[in-house]
């Protein structure tokens, strides 16, 4: 029943959770789903996200697929009118106005499928996800496993010292934690 009525009005489903919890995965299997059964798919990415390719959306385990690199979301609204799927990648990395955006296309009969980090590496709300989850039909939160305890994470915890708000990495800079693994490196960085 979602779906049909995704197809007809339009819809914004959101993926969201810590690094390295699936979220590019199930994102790629949604929009690989939706080119077998023959519907026209947009695929976007922020410019900025080059760790595995410049035009391609790749998950942690290697898949991709084909994508545009963009600067801003007002680029995705220069769409073909016959576009059914827009599928968006890392959009933590993109500012508020893709709230708007995803709403105007979805408003236009577009299902807009998002994958995104819920959190920053301090464990707060990052960028346009939660105000994205907030007007979505569909929100599925995937979570990775703890390295320390193999508990349920939720966190992405930063290995590095940088405060920076953005630091593109991966196992090397960031590790996937639980609640209680997280405040409990916190604490110890913080007791430093």
């Amino acid at each position: 029943m979602f779906l049909e009525n995704a197809k007809k009005a339009g819809s914004i489903e959101v993926i969201c959770g810590s690094m390295f919890s699936g979220k590019t995965e199930e994102l790629i299997r949604r929009l690989k789903r939706a080119q077998f059964a023959n519907q026209k798919v947009e695929i976007y990415k922020p410019a900025v996200d080059v760790r595995y390719s410049e035009d391609q959306v790749v998950s942690h385990d290697l898949h991709s697929i084909p994508s545009t690199p963009i600067d801003s979301p007002a680029s995705m609204l220069l769409l073909s009118s016959d576009v059914e799927v827009v599928g968006i990648d890392e959009a933590q990395f993109f500012d508020e106005t893709l709230i708007e955006v995803a709403q105007k296309l979805a408003n236009r009969g577009i299902r807009v499928i998002i994958a995104g980090l819920d959190q920053d590496f301090s464990g707060k709300p990052f960028g346009p996800i939660p105000a994205l989850m907030a007007v979505a039909e569909d929100v599925q939160k995937v979570h990775a496993i703890c390295v320390k305890c193999g508990c349920l994470a939720n966190h992405s915890h930063r290995l590095s010292k940088s405060e920076k708000l953005v630091v593109l990495g991966e196992k090397d800079i960031y590790e996937p934690l639980c609640r209680h693994c997280y405040n409990a490196a916190i604490k110890a960085e913080t007791a430093r």
